[in-house]
C-alpha cells in the first residue's frame, strides 16, 4: 500500500495540487475508514507562525458540529510533513457541478446555500471566519449533502507572512471589499462572498471581471454587485434582494452573519413555495477520476503479484514500495493541491433532476444509436448490391 503518515494514515493517491497543499485519497488504518489527507506545501512547514495558527484553527474547526461543515479528524506534523485529516466526501465540488450543468433554478440555489450558510453561521457563532468562500470549497456528496471545507487555512497562511499568488488568484472573484483594502475580515466578509456565490449560481458567472486578479479584486471597491435578475430572466425578486443585501459594499448594511442570511433565504423559499430538492453531485470530477485510477492500479498490482509474487510491488500511485522511505520522500516536498476532499466513484444520481442543467454523459444516446444503425444499413445495402452484381454476371457467363 502507500506511505503512512503519523504511522496511521495511509496515502493512497494524489487528487490534485495547488498553491498551498496537496490533497490525497487516504485511509485511517486505526479506525479503518476512508479519509482525505491534506499535506501542506513545504514553504509552510518551517514557518512557526503558520504552524501555530494552523494547529489553532484545526482544533477550533474540529469542535464545530453542523451538517454543512466538513469534519476535521486530526492534524499534526510527521517530520517534515504538515498534515490535516478530514472527512471523506463522496461526490465533488460545486465548481464541478456548475461546469457540468450551468446556472441553477431558485429551488436548487436554495438547496445549496441553506447548508452552506448554516455551516458559516455555526462557525461565526464560535468566532471563526472562513475568508475563502467559493464554489471550489463547497462539496456535494452523492447523498445530496452540501458541506463547506477549508476553514481557517487562509488565516493561517495570511498570518504566516508567506505570500502565495495562487491564493489570490483563487479568491479574487469572491473577496469582500474590506479584504481587498485591508485584508481584515469578519463574519460579514463571509456573507459578502456567499452573496457572490449565490449570484454565480443564479447567473452562471461572477459579477466582476478584470484582466488581472488585482484588477478583478479592486473592481468591487468601485462597483456594486448587480441584481441577478438584471443579468438573467426569471430570478425572483426575493432572491435578488438577498444577493444585493449580502454584497453591500459597506459591511454594516449586510446580513450580520451566516445565520442571518440563512433566515432571509428560508423566508424567501417559503414565500416562493420552492420545492424541496436534493442537490446532485457532479459526475465528472477530479475525485472520481482519482478513485477510478486507484482501482485500476490496485487491480494491476494484484495481477502483477499473482504473476510473480517475489518481485517488488507497485504502489497505488504507480511507485515502487521498497520500504525505508519517509512520508516526505513518498509524498514529495513540493506538493500543492486544490481544496478538495476525495471521493469514491458512484453513479447513483446520474439521471437525477434533468430539469437542472445537462446530466453527465454516461453512454450512447438515441442520436448516436440512430447514426450507427444508418451506417449499418448502408453497409448491408452495399454488400447486397455487390452480391447481386456478382451473381448476375455468373449467370450470364453460364
Amino acid at each position: 500500500m502507500g506511505a503512512l503518515v503519523d504511522r496511521r494514515y495511509r496515502i493512497d493517491a494524489l487528487i490534485a495540487r495547488g498553491g498551498m497543499s496537496a490533497v490525497y485519497l487516504g485511509h485511517d488504518e486505526r479506525l479503518q475508514r476512508p479519509v482525505a489527507v491534506k499535506v501542506m506545501d513545504a514553504a509552510y512547514r518551517d514557518d512557526p507562525v503558520f504552524l501555530k495558527r494552523f494547529e489553532f484553527e484545526a482544533r477550533a474547526v474540529a469542535g464545530l458540529k453542523h451538517p454543512g461543515l466538513i469534519n476535521v479528524y486530526d492534524q499534526g506534523i510527521d517530520e517534515p510533513v504538515v498534515f490535516l485529516v478530514m472527512e471523506l466526501v463522496e461526490g465533488g465540488s460545486l465548481r464541478e457541478l456548475l461546469r457540468e450543468r450551468g446556472p441553477m433554478p431558485p429551488h436548487a440555489v436554495s438547496a445549496v446555500m441553506q447548508p452552506v450558510l448554516g455551516g458559516l453561521g455555526t462557525a461565526h457563532a464560535a468566532g471563526l471566519v472562513h475568508r475563502d468562500v467559493k464554489p471550489e470549497n463547497i462539496l456535494i456528496s452523492d447523498d445530496g449533502d452540501v458541506k463547506i471545507a477549508d476553514f481557517g487555512l487562509v488565516r493561517a497562511v495570511a498570518e504566516a507572512g508567506i505570500t502565495s499568488a495562487s491564493v489570490i488568484l483563487g479568491t479574487a472573484a469572491y473577496l469582500s471589499p474590506e479584504q481587498v483594502e485591508s485584508t481584515k475580515a469578519d463574519a460579514r466578509s463571509d456573507v459578502y462572498s456567499a452573496g457572490v456565490v449565490m449570484f454565480e449560481l443564479l447567473t452562471g458567472r461572477t459579477p466582476f471581471h478584470g484582466d488581472t486578479p488585482l484588477g478583478l479584486a479592486y473592481a468591487r471597491l468601485t462597483y456594486d454587485v448587480p441584481a441577478p435578475g438584471d443579468v438573467v430572466d426569471g430570478v425572483p425578486r426575493q432572491l435578488d434582494e438577498i444577493v444585493l443585501r449580502a454584497t453591500e459594499r459597506n459591511p454594516v448594511d449586510r446580513f450580520d452573519d451566516g445565520f442571518d442570511m440563512a433566515r432571509a433565504l428560508a423566508q424567501a423559499a417559503d414565500d416562493l413555495d420552492l420545492p424541496r430538492f436534493t442537490v446532485p453531485a457532479p459526475q465528472r470530477s477530479a475525485e472520481r477520476a482519482t478513485a477510478a485510477r486507484l482501482r485500476r492500479e490496485r487491480a494491476a498490482q494484484a495481477d502483477f503479484h499473482r504473476a510473480d509474487p517475489d518481485r517488488v510491488g507497485i504502489g497505488p500511485a504507480g511507485t515502487a514500495l521498497m520500504g525505508g522511505e519517509s512520508p516526505a520522500d513518498r509524498l514529495g516536498h513540493n506538493d500543492r493541491g486544490h481544496h478538495f476532499s476525495s471521493i469514491l466513484e458512484r453513479d447513483d444520481h446520474a439521471d437525477q433532476d434533468e430539469d437542472y442543467g445537462t446530466p453527465a454523459f454516461t453512454g450512447a444516446g438515441p442520436l448516436t444509436v440512430v447514426a450507427w444503425l444508418g451506417v449499418l444499413i448502408v453497409l448491408l445495402g452495399a454488400i447486397a448490391a455487390t452480391g447481386w452484381w456478382i451473381g448476375a454476371h455468373l449467370i450470364m457467363d453460364l
